[in-house]
């Protein structure tokens, strides 16, 4: 394919990092709907920290153009759509942004165009749900007139080593000559190379299974931490002692949130069951690990009721908001669940998390972050991400007696400094 165009839509924590990838060899035009967002990105300021300020200007200055002006895509022939694929209050698939794009990208489509789908979604999702829009916004016919491919982000926020061209990239096509189509586009800028799936679908599949296999997993500890706190069994004692078996998964207990992992298991359950059968293990997985952050709660509420505290009297502090630690990623964050559990118990909690810098989650949640230790003591302090910041931190500064509660959800303080872990 010559003189490559490409229109990346999306320039989140996906496509933006796709952007700079391509744009190295191609001439490449990021498109956002946020305005703001695209103030932000020309002015070399990225707010998800993914991209730094000298590589975002390098980039600027040579191939990407970053606009919300749709007419800037209208001449380019490979389409990238990398926008959020969340769910829904039913727990079922939101394709609302993914069917949007799909209809900008459609009304420019030209003949021998290729449609990348990046954005996570259902086996069957690019070309049951969004082909058909592209026919329809284009007037052409598909694997006749255009072309798509499917090829899954594997963006891990926060992540410095994993970057996207340190991570082979799943590729895939529409027709065998496309698919080689895509798989050397991608090739030609991913460092660790590509696999080409042998078909969209294979592809769509390969991307919600690995997170649902996280997940599953996760969950597995997540239940051995409640029945293990029932027997006053240090959790993360068991798995030290666990992992040193050759072949033993050391995962670790805790919340999952984040866009992926507690979110990409419901697209597959849900096209699990409007085929046919009801995913039980996948499902069960989901339950335990929406229920974490209640139950965490519950076990410093505990606490606090077994040294005869008034709930409403006594002072909580919750160390992180965001849904993993060292960024600020507050995507799907469970730790609004243990919020939610402390409230309706009758504590207002502090929520100190220094990653957060604006007050974008508060005007989300309604709930103010605060970007400064404060200068209180607590009967109880929570730690619920593992920030790199807060080993800086003497929680006994903080504490507002000896009996003071430190709850430990990640394992990342001192056993020493803890009440309890998760």
């Amino acid at each position: 394919m010559k003189n490559i165009k490409i229109a990346v839509i999306g320039l989140g924590y996906v496509g933006l990092p796709v952007s700079v990838s391509f744009s190295k060899k191609y001439e490449v035009i990021g498109y956002d709907i946020d305005i703001k967002r695209i103030n932000q990105l020309n002015n070399y300021n990225d707010n998800t920290l993914e991209i730094t300020p000298e590589k975002l200007e390098q980039a600027l200055t040579n191939n990407l153009l970053i606009t919300n002006l749709a007419g800037d895509i209208s001449d380019c022939n490979i389409y990238i759509i990398t926008v959020p694929t969340p769910i829904n209050i039913d727990k079922t698939p939101d394709l609302k942004a993914l069917l949007s794009a799909s209809k900008l990208v459609g009304s420019f489509l030209s003949k021998d165009d290729i449609v990348i789908y990046e954005s996570t979604v259902f086996p069957g999702c690019t070309e049951d749900e969004c082909v058909p829009i592209l026919e329809k916004n284009s007037n052409l016919k598909y694997n006749q007139d255009f072309f798509c491919g499917y090829s899954p982000e594997r963006i891990n926020p926060g992540d410095k080593n994993h970057t996207i061209d340190k991570i082979i990239k799943v590729t895939s096509g529409s027709t065998k000559d496309v698919a080689t189509i895509v798989d050397k586009l991608y090739s030609s800028v991913i460092d660790a190379g590509t696999f080409k799936a042998t078909s969209i679908k294979v592809a769509e599949a390969a991307k919600v299974i690995e997170n649902a296999q996280r997940d599953i997993n996760i969950a597995f500890i997540n239940e051995l931490a409640k029945i293990f706190s029932l027997l006053n069994i240090d959790t993360n004692d068991v798995l030290n002692a666990a992992s040193t078996k050759w072949n033993f998964l050391n995962f670790r207990p805790g919340l999952v949130g984040g866009h992926c992992i507690g979110v990409d298991p419901y697209y597959l359950a849900d096209k699990s069951k409007k085929a046919g059968y009801n995913p039980e293990i996948i499902l069960a997985g989901r339950k335990v690990n929406d229920e974490m952050g209640s139950f965490i709660a519950d076990e410093v509420i505990n606490l606090l009721n077994n040294q005869q505290k008034v709930l409403e009297d006594s002072e909580v502090l919750l160390m992180g908001i965001t849904f993993k630690e060292n960024c600020p990623d507050y995507r799907n964050t469970r730790v609004i669940d243990i919020i939610n559990r402390l409230k309706k118990s009758g504590l207002e909690p502090d929520i100190f998390d220094p990653w957060i810098k604006d007050d974008s989650f508060k005007k989300e949640h309604d709930i103010i972050i605060l970007s400064k230790m404060p200068n209180k003591k607590y009967d109880a302090i929570i730690l619920a991400v593992g920030h790199e910041v807060f080993n800086k931190i003497d929680l006994l500064k903080y504490k507002k007696d000896k009996e003071s509660i430190v709850y430990d959800v990640k394992g990342f303080l001192d056993k020493e400094l803890t009440t309890k872990r998760l």
